[in-house]
This record gives C-alpha cells, structure tokens and sequence, in this order.
C-alpha cells in the first residue's frame, strides 16, 4: 500500500509541473524473475525509476533507455529480455527489433525472461496568448476545443473566459516539458514587452505576432538592438496564422489555429517517421 501511494504522488507531482515521464509495465515473465505481471515502475524522461520495481539492475538499464526513446517521440515501446542462450536459440540479436517488439539481453543469473509494456505520458501541449484584445480572445476560445493547456497573459483582463488560466504579467513557464505554442496577439498594448519576455523564455515549439510584417520589422530591430539573437527572432512567425484572407478577429484566430495545428501535428509525423 505504501509503495502503491508514493508511485501515486509521484505521478501527480509530474503531472502538476508538467513533467514528461513514462509508466513501463511487466506484462509476461518465464521462469525464475524478480518482477512478476502487472508489476509497475515510473521512469522520469532521463530514464531514471522514480518509483515502483520491475526488476534489478539487469532490467533496470533496458527499461530507462526505452523509456528515454518512448517520451522523446510519444510512441510506444514493448520490450523482451532474454538470456543470451536463448536469444541466440532464436536467431535474435539483443538490440534487434521485431514486428514492434525491442529484443534486449537479461545478464541476471535467474535465467529469466520478460516482457515490458513502455508508455509514454507527455504533459498536454501549452497555448499561450498575450493580450486582451478581440483576436485573443477569439483564440483561447476556438483553442478550447483543440486540447490545449490554455493560458492567457493579458494584464488589466477583469477575467479570463472559463477554463484559461490567466497572468496579469507576460509570464512564461520555462521548467515544463510540455510543447508550447505562443501567440502575441497584444495588438498595441505591449507588443514589445510580450515579445520580449517570450524571446527571453526561449520562445516556443510555435512562436507568431499578431500584426502586419512592417509593425514586426521595426520591432524586431529594436529587440535586436537590444541584444536579442537574430536566430531567436527568425523564428517568430509575422503575420500570424495561415493565409486564407481573413478580417475578423474569429477569423483572424482561425487562421492562427489551423497554422498552429499544421505545425503540431507535422512534428509528430516528423517524430513517428
């Protein structure tokens, strides 16, 4: 039970700071091994076991690099340790996969063998608005439904629209592992002020400024001005969104959505492939 709650908080209090880490899960075992089905181990994004027990140090090593390949991509794995014996009875090589099954070798002098379940947990990917304006608003809206951790930074905003989380400052979270989408949609209320605070976070997976490419020109000389790398602010997209000749502020967030969308979900068939 006790071992049962400490792998419990520790999934909470990754899940709190936005931690990326993986669950690995024995699913089958032959013979003699120390870790029997169903047993589990929380495994940080560097491969390190945090809690729970699926074997020694044999399995231990195995598991934390699986785990590290697992969370960098978001895919699955499935590993079997075998004695070298019997890896080399069945024509298989340690390190050799197939028909999606990752082949390692298990050193421990049980003889054992097992198969172990990698799953990746990743932190829900963050949408980050600056500004309290028509176009702001409009996205967080239309973001809601997109599966996003929603965070709107507009100081002098009475309130947010339910279910954003919401920053009087222009403040970025930079210890998360979740992958962060910012829009600065300021509008002339701050422009350089957000821009500058989210180059200075490190920007983002997806970085846009909601206005026209002259506004962002005479901006982005006086940040480079300032000191900050040409390299940062080549990755500022400006204008914001996807061409599709929108007006309106619902439309102008539509465009910037759909941009967004294309961007995530080319990364991870970047990742997949």
């Amino acid at each position: 039970m006790i071992a049962e709650q400490k792998f419990d908080a520790e999934v909470a209090d990754l899940r709190a700071t936005g931690k990326a880490f993986a669950v690995a899960t024995v699913v089958r075992t032959l013979e003699a091994t120390s870790a029997k089905p169903g047993a589990k181990a929380l495994v940080a994004a560097d491969g390190t076991i945090l809690a729970g027990w699926v074997g020694g140090g044999c399995v231990r090593g195995a598991v934390g690099r699986a785990a590290r390949e697992a969370v960098e991509d978001g895919q699955t794995r499935f590993i079997s340790l075998r004695p070298e014996e019997i890896l080399e009875a069945e024509g298989v090589e340690a390190g050799e996969e197939r028909a999606g099954v990752k082949f390692a070798r298990n050193g421990c002098p049980s003889k054992g063998s097992m198969d172990i379940f990698i799953e990746p947990v990743l932190p829900q990917p963050v949408l980050q608005v600056c500004g309290s304006g028509p176009v702001a608003l409009a996205l967080v809206k239309l973001g809601a439904g997109f599966d996003f951790d929603l965070r709107l930074a507009a100081p002098g905003l009475e309130a947010a629209p339910e279910g954003v989380a919401h920053s009087e400052s222009f403040a970025f979270d930079t210890q998360s592992d979740a992958t962060r989408f910012v829009v600065i949609a300021t509008q002339g209320k701050g422009d350089e002020a957000a821009l500058r605070a989210a180059l200075n976070a490190g920007g983002g997976d997806y970085m846009a400024f909601v206005g026209s490419r002259r506004k962002f020109a005479t901006l982005r000389a006086k940040l480079e001005a300032d000191g900050i790398a040409t390299e940062a602010l080549d990755q500022v997209r400006a204008p914001a969104g996807l061409d599709i000749k929108a007006i309106t502020p619902d439309e102008i967030a539509l465009s910037i959505l759909a941009e967004i969308v294309a961007a995530r979900r080319g990364a991870q068939r970047e990742d997949a492939s």
